[in-house]
């Protein structure tokens, strides 16, 4: 059976326009949150998202100008966090413990300091430090080590990237059960050629087949030492004869590994009566693949509740920045907002 959509229940929200100041709404309720492939909550918004589970909801505003979508955490089992610098968020974990919510970090660690791609993030030696922390408290099989994307430049050869993912997983390897990698996608984001451009970063492209190949050796070749499950994110070629699977950071599987004991999260994972005619089980990939994602991306369905052009990080290869004067508008109204106690339903109000 496909998947058909989340369920739905009745909220009232806060909505100064009308006499009662509350006006009832319909809102989804998932099972699975993602936080958020548009933002870095936990870097910035921290204080927000814990805020909006207080409140039960959140308002999520379409990027592409569609109708704004209220958000129910009332059935929510399972909260995946993506982050370049968690640190900041790593107190508020005591809270979601608390409440009975499951979690897990999409971390990553990317080593592009030279080129200043990443121009807010924190000190590499920092941010491995706050992996391994947040490692030891949640524990390994819960912080997926991403190297998004991988970018090729007129000085990051091949052989540069190995040298530096070598660096970055002989520290972390141990404290991490997995690793995810993307190969850059430029030409079909304008935006990115724009911004990796103002960022003068010279020479940035795609990895041809031959590269492609040359560092999916290389990597299988270190992996030999870290033993880790690695996969490719959103890539259409099939990359299993370097031991790398294909891509799914919002994972099924890590799910029933990690997870096992949430009854209702397994219910909507393994619903019964969810098998073929020979008593086989359909792959739970197809059955729940994202249809909000692209055809090569086999994660499977989680509701975001980011915001475009809010991640203070400004990475110059990032497709949810419109501008960095745009997010640095934005993150600034943040700041006042929060400084007066101001928390509105989506993340800049």
């Amino acid at each position: 059976m496909k998947w058909r959509g989340w369920e739905k229940v009745s909220l009232e929200v806060s909505d100064p326009t009308v006499p009662s100041g509350r006006l009832p709404v319909e809102a989804i309720s998932p099972v699975i949150v993602s936080a958020s492939r548009s933002t870095d909550i936990p870097a910035f918004y921290g204080d927000w998202f814990q805020s909006r589970l207080k409140e039960g909801y959140v308002r999520w505003k379409s990027p592409f100008g569609g109708r704004p979508v209220f958000v129910s955490f009332a059935r929510t089992r399972l909260v995946v966090f993506w982050s370049k610098n968690p640190a900041p968020f790593l107190s508020g974990l005591d809270t979601l413990d608390r409440l009975g919510y499951g979690y897990y970090f999409l971390y990553s660690v990317n080593d592009y300091d030279k080129e200043h791609l990443e121009p807010n993030v924190p000190p590499l030696d920092e941010r491995i430090e706050t992996f391994i922390r947040l490692s030891r408290r949640i524990g390994p099989g819960k912080v997926v080590w991403r190297f998004d994307p991988l970018i090729l430049t007129e000085t990051v050869t091949v052989r540069e990237l190995l040298d530096r993912v070598e660096r970055i997983g002989d520290r972390i390897a141990s404290f991490t059960k997995r690793l995810v990698f993307s190969f850059v996608d430029i030409e079909k984001y304008t935006k990115v050629r724009r911004n990796l451009d103002t960022a003068g970063c010279r020479g940035a492209r795609e990895f041809s087949d031959a590269e492609v190949a040359e560092f999916c050796e290389g990597l299988q070749c270190l992996n030999k030492r870290w033993g880790l499950t690695l996969s490719a994110c959103a890539e259409g070629r099939d990359l299993s004869q370097y031991g790398i699977g294909k891509g799914q950071c919002i994972s099924y599987d890590l799910m029933t590994t990690e997870f096992a004991h949430d009854e209702d999260l397994m219910a909507f994972l393994r619903p019964e009566g969810q098998q073929a005619l020979d008593g086989s089980s359909p792959d739970p990939s197809r059955r729940l693949k994202d249809p909000g994602q692209r055809n090569t991306c086999r994660c499977i369905v989680s509701k975001d509740i980011g915001q475009y052009s809010t991640c203070m990080h400004l990475c110059a290869y990032c497709y949810a920045n419109t501008s960095a004067e745009t997010v640095r508008r934005n993150y600034s109204r943040y700041l006042a907002d929060r400084e007066s106690g101001k928390f509105y339903d989506t993340i800049v109000g």
